[in-house]
């Protein structure tokens, strides 16, 4: 069983809502469509994409020029635009595209502190519209895998949600969900044999309880394929007890750190230019 990631669609579409319902206190899922969709193609099943939001009084965003390089050259332009005119941005996984109507679904996660796309989710409406850049899928599962390790927290879970929707009967998952709070727990419809465990967060640390969690799980013997996502610094202690404490071999995980604790996607992406400016190399830590 083999999924091949693909490389990111550079292409902006403007799309527009057309349904909007709650699935949990901290969860909403926001059905989008349009002509754009069209050669929307899907890329892996934890395909994120860039969405960009209107700014207050605005009923569309306003975006950079047409891309006509790659990845670097479309973000130094859009961190170049002027702060009064720049749309938010944040990422996100499609939780479901079917082509044919042609939809796409995303599940967001409403924030306490209401950041500009928690707040613009919040009150989404049919007709309400936004622009995507992607998708780009990392998922990649390679031969002679024999069982599946899924690790996430609340934003993780479209992609983990999506992943095992499309395992086949044949496959076996261990899944750990980090959440604040228990009525976020979700039912995934799948053939697979899964076992999931949907870890409360408590009064600790972002990703304090699911560390602790699969640190003290009996997990099944044979090749693994790790997939872990969520903020940054729970999905770097979680890639580091795998390789060091469980001798998991590092080309199998597959790792990506959604966000990180205090800072915005924005200070996250203009601190990544500026080491790659400087030629700071980033660092293996395992």
């Amino acid at each position: 069983m083999t999924t091949q990631a693909a490389p990111p669609q550079l292409t902006y579409r403007s799309l527009r809502v057309t349904a909007a319902r709650r699935l949990s206190p901290h969860l909403t899922r926001i059905t989008f469509t349009g002509d754009d969709l069209a050669g929307f193609a899907s890329a892996a099943p934890d395909q994120y994409v860039k969405v960009f939001f209107p700014l207050p009084g605005e009923h569309r965003p306003q975006l950079p020029p047409p891309i006509v390089d790659d990845v670097g050259s479309w973000y130094r332009t859009y961190l170049a635009m002027p702060d009064d005119i720049r749309p938010p941005m944040r990422t996100y996984t499609i939780r479901a595209h079917r082509p044919e109507v042609p939809e796409i679904d995303i599940d967001f996660v409403l924030h306490a502190d209401s950041g500009p796309a928690s707040a613009w989710a919040e009150r989404a409406e049919p007709g309400a519209e936004v622009a995507l850049l992607g998708p780009h899928g990392l998922y990649s599962v390679p031969e002679g895998t024999g069982w599946q390790l899924l690790v996430g927290d609340e934003s993780a879970i479209p992609a983990i949600g999506a992943i095992l929707e499309a395992l086949p009967e044949n496959a076996k998952a261990r899944v750990f969900v980090e959440i604040a709070d228990p009525a976020d727990r979700q039912h995934f419809a799948t053939a697979a044999d899964v076992e999931t465990q949907w870890v409360p967060r408590g009064d600790g640390g972002y990703g304090d309880a699911i560390l602790a969690a699969v640190r003290e799980a009996e997990l099944p013997n044979g090749q693994p394929y790790a997939w872990v996502s969520g903020e940054a610094n729970m999905v770097k202690l979680t890639r580091r007890h795998l390789v060091r404490e469980r001798g998991v071999d590092k080309r199998v995980i597959t790792f990506t750190g959604y966000w990180r604790v205090g800072k915005s996607e924005e200070q996250t992406g203009r601190e990544s230019i500026r080491k790659a400016d400087a030629g700071e190399i980033p660092q293996d830590e395992d």
